[in-house]
């Protein structure tokens, strides 16, 4: 089978006009970029809606992510691709790549095989600008910061206690921790600083749960950047630079329009990390597919106890959203590898070692039932995936009573998902109730802690170090109690510890501090040893890609 690149390169994309006209928008809502891609105007939201039919969300996310990988964005694909095949009207509303994975460990995030975005390499390389405008506003506040220090410091800004770190979208771990303000009285101030990963910025958050520009500029002025001698809170409106911040973010602000290698539209717009951020895409851009098609598909990063779990309780109880369905993404070779087999191994076939690793599909599935929703399990099938081994997960869920359906779209792309897209369709067009967040915006804090760590995670007990205890006491006294946890922590296990795969039991989650993201509207817990700025792995895949004969080789 030809690399995701070769496919991609091999497949002429539609022009963008044709893709914006199945979604019903006008050529002024579009702000092409190329032939391939389009910005759209958010005043395309301001027009009535023209389809007849309501609109349903279908949200798709997996099981604890192993090195074997799941595909949850190319079951994405696949799984639009197959609704279009059934003659609806559907889009995409997924995240924008970072180029720290890309480059890193991770790779590319536009689907593979024959369910894949286009323009691939665009995408996953500098797209719109998007991250670079993100990027840039957020490192123009940290350099209000300290310019404001240089010249006299008239809010008295204590310069231990300031809390706005720069970002860049790259993994660099020689940035987690510096000194900024060196050489003499022209460099500034010197102070301990940070770098911190683009899409774990307050500003990738903010854009992407904004409801528009007059929220974004809410948002931005409420940001707790530091505390001044007395210990009071110092937001960013005190510094006035939110006006140049929303001018670079105006356009980045507006939903990108792209496709899927059969045509089918999507709109791929913001990009936070749902083990260090909230994981989703924008609200306007869920909003926008919502307004102009009948079928929306959308994902939430990593496994569902980390992106599914803040989809509902940050972005869907923020913003009024709900989903008509659940999307369940396993593999044979993911859960053979939750059941105790080495990645070197998993070529052989053991229906054994698959049902041994169910423990942690199912207790995603209960998961996903404390949301008062029921999944469909889509079982994402590889080449060497036998019969028998299909069949171990087709028989426990149903057991269990949830829906399940083998994908073969890496292969076949819309073809091989037309069974998943019947099973999906007809499951969210049954009779069904609102879903329920996990706690109440009045619970304390430690309380909704509790509530993802015991409920969704599985833990006996949440363990909170001095240094949380501190911030949480300021949490209170600043009144921020009310916000809901964006909990920070290792996506390849349940637990904190990244050796546990499986569905672990008896373990403690560690709390080592809480940071107030007061623009974005919540409080991101740290656990464990998560970091908010990656690093590269000893072969990054920076060093196989290359470009020939004026053509992008080796990104994945």
């Amino acid at each position: 089978m030809p690399s995701d690149v070769e496919i991609a390169q091999s497949t002429s994309p539609k022009p963008i006009g044709q893709i914006a006209d199945t979604l019903g928008l006008d050529e002024a809502d579009l702000l092409p970029i190329g032939k391939d891609v389009a910005k759209v105007s958010l005043d395309a939201l301001d027009r009535p809606r023209r389809r007849e039919k309501k609109p349903r969300l279908i949200l798709v996310s997996a099981i604890t992510p192993t090195p074997a990988g799941e595909g949850k964005t190319t079951t994405s694909i696949g799984l639009a691709d197959g609704f279009s095949k059934l003659g609806e009207s559907v889009c995409l509303a997924l995240r924008e790549p970072s180029l720290g994975p890309s480059l890193g460990m991770k790779g590319g995030a536009t689907g593979g095989g024959y369910a894949q975005l286009l323009p691939m390499e665009k995408i996953n390389l500098h797209f719109t600008g998007d991250f670079h405008a993100i990027t840039s506003a957020n490192n123009l506040l940290a350099a209000l910061i300290d310019n404001h220090l240089h010249h006299g410091n008239k809010l008295a800004i204590d310069n231990r206690r300031i809390l706005w770190r720069r970002v860049m979208d790259m993994n660099d771990r020689a940035l987690r921790q510096i000194i900024v303000g060196l050489g003499g009285p022209g460099g500034g101030i010197p102070r301990e600083g940070g770098f911190d990963i683009t899409a774990a910025s307050e500003i990738m958050a903010i854009l992407c749960l904004a409801e528009g520009a007059e929220d974004l500029r809410k948002r931005i002025d409420r940001i707790l950047i530091a505390f001044d001698r007395a210990g009071d809170p110092i937001t960013a409106s005190a510094l006035g630079g939110t006006g140049a911040m929303i001018a670079l973010l105006q356009e980045a602000l507006q939903p990108n329009l792209v496709q899927t290698l059969e045509g089918t539209p999507a709109l791929v717009h913001g990009g936070p990390f749902a083990n260090i951020a909230h994981g989703c895409n924008s609200v306007l851009a869920t909003r926008m597919a919502l307004h102009q098609s009948d079928w929306v598909i959308t994902e939430a990063g990593f496994g569902f106890d980390l992106g599914a779990e803040k989809f509902f309780d940050i972005k869907c109880a923020g913003a009024g959203l709900d989903t008509a369905a659940v999307v369940l993404v396993a593999t044979i070779r993911a859960l053979k590898m939750h059941g105790g087999i080495k990645k070197s191994e998993l070529s052989k076939t053991d229906a054994a070692a698959a049902s041994n690793g169910l423990p942690n599909l199912e207790k995603h599935i209960e998961n996903i039932r404390h949301f008062g929703e029921l999944p469909v399990v889509a079982l994402n099938r590889f080449a060497a995936d036998t019969d028998a081994e299909v069949e171990v997960v087709r028989a426990r869920c149903s057991e269990l009573g949830v829906p399940f359906a083998v994908s073969d779209h890496h292969a076949r792309g819309g073809e091989g998902s037309i069974d998943l897209a019947r099973v999906v369709q007809r499951h969210a067009e049954r009779d069904q109730s609102p879903f329920h967040p996990l706690y109440a915006p009045s619970d304390p804090v430690v309380s909704k802690i509790e509530a993802v760590a015991k409920k969704i995670y599985g833990a006996d007990e949440v363990v909170l170090t001095k240094a949380a205890k501190r911030d949480l006491a300021q949490i209170e006294k600043l009144g921020y109690a009310d916000l809901p946890v964006c909990i920070a922590k290792i996506p390849g296990s349940l637990s904190d510890d990244p050796k546990l795969r499986g569905r672990p039991r008896d373990f403690e989650i560690t709390v080592r501090g809480i940071q107030i993201n007061a623009g974005a509207g919540f409080l991101v817990v740290l656990t464990g040893d998560i970091l908010r700025m990656p690093g590269l792995p000893k072969q990054p895949l920076a060093e196989s890609i290359d470009v020939r004969d004026g053509r992008i080789t080796g990104l994945e």
